[in-house]
């Protein structure tokens, strides 16, 4: 905000214009007309409030039919698709290579099973790419959700998650049908970067116990079961598990550097596995897998928990979301005129974790290093995210019995890897070398995320990045003294003015965060006998501010000071009305729409009749 004098007269209005006279005479009362005496009846006002009660019930039902028509698949969505059908084929085809082990290690990492995992990927992976916003995203089991996931299924159990995914595909088709898509975008970097730092030390701290070759390790917190797997480690260690893991995140790592268009996961897992069978490790692996997809059922709904699902459920929604929406904006990136449309973004998610479930699937969310493979793979439509899960599906059929020798420890190798590239070191620098805040919230974040869970971390990182943003606007708002414009006055008149009156002009917002240092300033004003407020350039004006300004207004008062106010906004002069600030100055005529008004007024005070 400028702090320079203001000499320009303010000549906002002081008040909105008020409704004009009612169009058309109005007829004198007629007789009444109603039933004889003593007959029942409703009566027209009745009848009336029945009709406009159910207009507009009907109009309400109207308007949300319409809301769903609009974020359901339509035909253009697969218009794409007909310009070059072979390139997406392909593109699917890369994704699923992809797509495999961390589908496989996701399930496992969750705590109901490599099956889970799959289950996710072709169920959620089929839905999301026909019910979704965006024409290039790759949606199943991830990371972040897996985080979310483990401490409810140590509290839950396995018919809790799936519970939880149930509940939470209905908040998501709720929150697109309510158009809550679109503020994604009011997301604090800080707080993503913060985040995504913090799942991938959690993804990987999930993996030790694998990766060490430990199991039946409890403990309430990530890190505390990655504690008691390094102490159980030490005291039988085994070295098998660990290079196994150690070699094929290795190999994923150094082989992306160099061919990055080689699914390299796949084949660590591969060599993983034929090592194991080759020279019989006893090593622990996936197990058995059904030959297909379950039936779809409802046997884990328990109802009586569902009241004390709903906040977890509320939490893998929100993450959902979040996930999703920021995939999404990374694919647009990525590409040439593509657009996703948020709202059915979330939809498609709503519908794929609803889904889900019945088959045993646990809640997914858009994946973004496979929706980046997606896109460097050449894919322009939904047609290449459908052929992917198609493939999976393929794979479960004919190859579980396969999958199921898969070494835990290759898979943990591969989340391990997966962590490492999760994490944008320059992007981290950048921000921490931003501002304060920024590193502030970023730090906070990434700590809550490692230290808590995830949900607690995003509310802490939200939280702390809103007060700080409005301590920084709160900052740019002041109030100051400012010449009075006396014009053409004489040189005696305008020397009485000056010593008598005094102008003071806000700037910026007055609202809750900077209205009690107003307050402070405002009462240091002593010997003068008017002030002047001149409100024009208040940009926000809540109720806190309102009443400040109206405790500043008795205080001048309470010491014999006149006060005027000038240059109220409309939208703000209704604030004040509505919180009965300032009402006996209306009454005594001391609200002016601009200054020159008010000091005209002025005068007309200091100079008696």
């Amino acid at each position: 905000m400028s702090t320079a004098p203001d000499t320009t007269p303010d000549t906002t209005p002081d008040t909105a214009p008020g409704p004009g006279p009612a169009a058309g005479p109005v007829p004198p009362p007629g007789p009444a007309v109603g039933p004889p005496s003593g007959t029942a009846s409703a009566g027209p006002s009745s009848g009336t409030a029945s009709a406009g009660a159910s207009s507009g019930t009907a109009s309400t039902g109207a308007l949300l039919l319409d809301r769903l028509t609009g974020l359901l698949p339509r035909r253009a969505d697969w218009a794409p698709a007909r310009r070059n059908p072979r390139r997406d084929l392909l593109a699917g085809l890369t994704v699923a290579v992809v797509a495999l082990p961390l589908a496989l290690a996701f399930g496992v990492s969750s705590g109901l099973g490599a099956s889970a995992g799959l289950a996710t990927a072709v169920v959620a992976g089929v839905l999301a790419a026909v019910f979704g916003g965006s024409n290039l995203q790759v949606s199943g089991p991830t990371g972040a959700m897996t985080v979310v996931l483990v401490p409810i299924v140590h509290r839950f159990g396995a018919g809790g998650v799936l519970t939880v995914g149930l509940l939470a595909g209905a908040i998501l088709i709720v929150l697109a049908v309510a158009g809550v898509g679109r503020y994604i975008q009011f997301m604090p970097t800080s707080v993503i970067e913060g985040f995504t730092a913090g799942i991938a030390v959690v993804i990987a701290l999930q993996q030790v116990p694998a990766a060490l070759g430990v199991a039946g390790i409890d403990g309430e917190r990530v890190w505390q079961v990655a504690a008691g797997a390094v102490a159980a480690y030490a005291a039988a260690p085994d070295p098998v598990p660990l290079l196994m893991a150690l070699a094929v995140a290795a190999l994923m790592l150094a082989g992306a550097r160099r061919r990055p268009g080689v699914p390299f996961s796949l084949v660590g897992v591969v060599l993983a596995t034929l090592v194991a069978e080759l020279a019989g490790l006893d090593t622990a692996r996936i197990g058995a897998l059904p030959a297909g997809l379950p039936a779809p059922s409802l046997d884990f709904l328990d109802l009586g928990s569902i009241t004390a699902l709903v906040p977890p459920a509320l939490a893998v929604a929100a993450l959902a979301a979040l996930e999703s929406l920021l995939c999404a904006s990374v694919a647009d990136a990525m590409s040439v005129n593509e657009k996703h449309d948020p709202d059915r973004e979330l939809f498609g998610q709503g519908v794929a974790n609803l889904v889900a479930p019945l088959f045993g699937g646990v809640p997914a969310t858009a994946a973004i290093a496979r929706t980046a493979v997606n896109v460097r793979s050449g894919a322009r439509s939904r047609l290449a995210s459908l052929t992917h899960a198609i493939v999976l599906a393929v794979i479960v059929l004919a190859a579980s019995g396969l999958v199921g020798r898969i070494p835990l420890a290759a898979l943990a190798g591969v989340l391990l890897a997966t962590t490492v590239r999760m994490v944008e070191v320059g992007s981290l620098r950048a921000i921490a070398r931003a501002t304060r805040g920024d590193a502030i919230v970023m730090i906070l974040t990434f700590t809550v995320t490692v230290v808590l869970d995830l949900v607690t971390a995003v509310a802490v990182g939200i939280g702390v990045a809103v007060v700080l943003a409005l301590r920084a606007i709160a900052r740019t708002a002041q109030v100051e003294q400012v010449p009075l414009e006396t014009g053409d006055h004489g040189e005696e008149e305008r020397r009485l003015l000056e010593e008598h009156i005094v102008a003071y002009r806000f700037d910026g917002p007055l609202f809750f965060a900077a209205a009690h240092r107003f307050l402070l300033e405002l009462s240091e004003i002593s010997d003068v006998r008017v002030v002047i407020l001149r409100m024009s350039r208040v940009s926000t004006l809540d109720a806190t501010g309102a009443q400040v300004l109206g405790d500043a207004i008795t205080r001048l008062e309470g010491r014999g000071i006149t006060v005027l106010l000038s240059g109220i906004r409309p939208g703000h002069d209704q604030v004040l009305a509505a919180l009965g600030v300032a009402e006996h100055l209306r009454r005594d005529g001391l609200v002016f729409p601009d200054t020159p008004a008010a000091i005209a007024r002025a005068r007309d005070l200091l100079t008696p009749a």
